[in-house]
């Protein structure tokens, strides 16, 4: 089972860069997209659609704004979509597909560009676990695909001593994700790739891309049930629809 998430920083915008045809040559069976910046009706999907794709969409009630939506091959046996816990649910920021052998969300975590955000960015991080942690209960083999807007350690981030207060590397952030992790997930890019210099993010300034100069904020956490199912995780850099690029696990399922 092959599973892509990838923020678009709005679809509208990938798909006039040829998402479709990245998208045809990529080939996963599951797509979590983060950042659609669009409602359902906007987005002329019949091209996706073509390639054998169901979707589902869980937007913002601001237009324009945020939004996850799941692309799939696999028939799901349910979507669901937010959280039931409104200040998450109002910018859409969590689907979950249900499969036979797994459940995929698509996770957009909030940055925290002022002081504001920050503040909800934490709450939403505190929630979000609390809501994990009960769902964990009922679906223990999850995969949480997204953008975490974190970078967990001084190996996903070009720059880790002047970025250290910045929002993304706040200790209080990697904490956080340290006790996400520790609580039963796996991070699968970092379990099978421990060197540095693999990053899923790069600012649009400095020629920051072309450097290589990025921050690693793209997960796919897999639920620790799921360990040896494991078969491959890897970030595509080359793909150039967004700021962000593709982050992939592959999972070998019964």
């Amino acid at each position: 089972m092959k599973i892509i998430s990838y923020n678009v920083n709005g679809i509208r915008a990938a798909l006039k860069k040829d998402f479709v045809g990245w998208l045809k040559a990529a080939n996963p069976a599951v797509v979590c997209l983060q950042e659609t910046k669009a409602m359902e009706e906007q987005v002329d999907m019949a091209e996706i659609e073509a390639l054998g794709y169901k979707h589902y969409w869980f937007s913002a009630q601001k237009k324009g704004y945020s939004g996850v939506a799941i692309l799939s091959k696999l028939a799901p046996k349910h979507i669901e979509y937010g959280t039931g816990i409104d200040h998450i649910d109002f910018e859409g920021r969590v689907i979950r597909a249900d499969y036979d052998h797994c459940s995929v969300i698509s996770l957009y975590l909030p940055s925290g560009t002022n002081m504001a955000r920050l503040e909800h960015k934490f709450k939403f991080m505190d929630d979000f676990k609390n809501y994990i942690d009960q769902l964990k209960q009922e679906i223990p083999n999850l995969v949480i695909c997204g953008d975490y807007n974190i970078c967990h350690q001084a190996i996903d981030i070009h720059d880790p001593v002047r970025n250290k207060k910045v929002s993304g590397f706040l200790p209080e952030e990697r904490a956080w994700l340290d006790g996400f992790l520790h609580s039963g997930f796996i991070d699968s890019f970092r379990m099978l790739n421990p060197e540095p210099h693999h990053y899923s993010w790069w600012s649009y300034r400095a020629n920051a891309r072309a450097n290589n100069k990025g921050w690693r904020i793209d997960y796919a956490l897999v639920s620790a049930p799921l360990k040896e199912q494991i078969h491959r995780a890897y970030i595509l850099p080359e793909a150039h629809h967004s700021d962000h690029c593709p982050v992939v696990v592959e999972l070998n399922l019964a």
